[in-house]
């Protein structure tokens, strides 16, 4: 078959779109692990460790598989004692000198550039709203800039924050985090985080950047969990770390300090505490030691404790009362009230089996409408043309989505098949037109098929524009998908189609 001038853009975009699918070198070809994620502030990420960083050995070992990565790491850090380990990654050596393993969250390296979303990855969904208002543009942008900042310094990185609004016009802030479900989640966005530090009724300082503090400490010497001990109740931990104070709010804890007298029952320390409140709510009560009396210090020690049935257990909620606390204080409250009104957690297996199910179930379609197709019109030809257009429109969105970075969720997926299902329609319409008034030639018939295909697609278009904000957005996958495919249909595979049965017919 001579092949005309719209059949080689369909073969030119078709492979573009491979290369936006598996990269150049292709992504499967790739050997080792990939970093997802590393804790900011930790000695990890100060020694070079970075997120999207591909590690390849280990010591000289190759590591192909986070079994591997992790098995391997264990077998180095058994003990209390220093060690340097060298890791290779793609581009870099990074030497590691510490007595416990680097924080990081190891992931097999994907085959494809196709971003998953939280439907298909596995992962966790929060749709939120500010409680008692409506939030402007300039409102909500600030209330996603902090949020974003809170999921950073807790070293979330792969999570998604953006303004949704319904056809009402209420705003919405959807958070996704795919590929892990954080236990955090709902503390970090549902709770307000409105810090205070205070002696006796006054306020000395509060969380968040010019509120009096200048740094908080979160590593190495400046931040740690001193002690586990076993209780009555079970364990407990206690944490420590180090705020620095600005030379005003210093000399606001310094005005206030030099009116108190000695604690006659500790005399070591001075007669009130610097209790700490969050979201008012009482969380620790500090002594202060009777030589920071009117003393300018800008450099305050924080602690506080955690506890469970298990000394790990105590370890781990030690751990994350510190991190609340330091998050608090690092970016401050929260400016508004939320309120949680839809939180979804899906598993990662769960989003396998789906992609499994999706992929059988669109082949299957495929195959069985060739086939009909075959004994409806007798035509291997005609019927291998329509499946191939019809992978090829596949392929093509998802190289659009690989190259615009979109998540894929159900609705995506879900668009992709409703724009197969459009796509198969519209060819059978331009069979029925070759094969039918013969009085006309195939040019005639062909722009005739075409014109009723402008009009299906035209009329989709309007239909599902309105889907893009329903929902609060949470179909939006559902109708960018399917107008990207019903748009390279009209464009692109249709008239390569059409050309394609011209030939046939001839």
């Amino acid at each position: 078959m001579k092949l005309t001038f719209k059949i080689y853009l369909l073969i030119a975009i078709l492979i573009l779109s491979l290369i936006s699918i598996f990269g150049i070198p292709p992504s499967f070809s790739q050997k080792g692990v990939l970093i997802s994620s590393v804790e900011q502030d930790s000695l990890a990420f100060e020694q070079g460790f970075k997120q999207g960083q591909v590690l390849t050995s280990i010591d000289g070992k190759k590591i192909s598989s986070p079994d591997e990565f992790y098995s391997e790491i264990q077998s180095k850090f058994i003990s209390d004692k220093k060690i340097k380990v060298i890791f290779e990654t793609k581009d870099s050596e990074i030497i590691y000198y510490n007595n416990a393993s680097p924080k990081l969250t190891i992931l097999e390296i994907p085959n494809t550039q196709i971003k998953m979303g939280l439907d298909l990855a596995g992962g966790s969904r929060a749709l939120i709203k500010a409680e008692g208002q409506e939030l402007g543009s300039d409102q909500m942008a600030d209330l996603i800039s902090i949020t974003s900042n809170r999921f950073n310094v807790y070293g979330i990185s792969d999570v998604n924050i953006r303004a949704v609004s319904d056809l009402s016009g209420s705003q919405f802030m959807l958070v996704e985090i795919a590929g892990a479900t954080p236990k955090d989640l709902k503390t970090l966005i549902s709770e307000q985080g409105k810090f205070e530090a205070k002696i006796g009724n006054q306020t000395v300082f509060t969380g968040g950047e010019n509120q009096g503090i200048t740094s908080v400490g979160r590593s190495g010497q400046q931040a740690a969990i001193e002690s586990c001990q076993q209780s009555e109740q079970g364990y407990f931990c206690n944490f420590r770390f180090t705020i620095y104070l600005s030379e005003q709010t210093a000399q606001l804890h310094a005005d206030i300090t030099n009116n108190l007298t000695i604690d006659p029952n500790n005399p070591e320390y001075l007669s009130e505490k610097l209790d700490l409140y969050l979201d008012d709510n009482l969380v620790d009560s500090l002594f202060i030691g009777k030589s920071l009396k009117g003393s300018v210090a800008t450099q305050i020690s924080i602690s506080g404790s955690g506890s469970g049935e298990t000394n790990d257990e105590a370890y781990e909620s030690a751990k994350d009362e510190m991190n609340q606390l330091q998050t608090v204080l690092i970016t401050g409250s929260l400016p508004y009230k939320l309120e949680i009104v839809k939180l979804d957690t899906i598993s990662p297996l769960l989003g396998h089996d789906f992609i499994r199910s999706i992929l059988f179930a669109s082949i299957a379609s495929l195959l069985a409408v060739s086939l009909i197709i075959f004994i409806r019109y007798r035509n291997i030809k005609s019927s291998l043309a329509l499946i191939l257009t019809s992978f090829s429109e596949i392929i093509i969105i998802l190289g659009i989505a690989s190259l615009i970075e979109w998540n894929l969720d159900l609705p995506s997926i879900a668009g992709i098949i409703a724009t197969i299902g459009t796509g198969i329609d519209q060819q059978i319409i331009v069979l029925d037109e070759a094969k039918q008034n013969r009085n006309l030639s195939i040019a005639q018939r062909m722009k005739r098929a075409f014109t009723i295909i402008l009009g299906a697609y035209f009329t989709a278009l309007v239909a599902l524009l309105p889907l893009l904000w329903a929902g609060a957005g949470l179909l939006k996958g559902f109708a960018i998908t399917t107008i990207i495919g019903i748009t390279v249909g009209v464009l692109i595979t249709r008239p390569a189609f059409v050309d394609m049965i011209k030939r046939i017919e001839k």
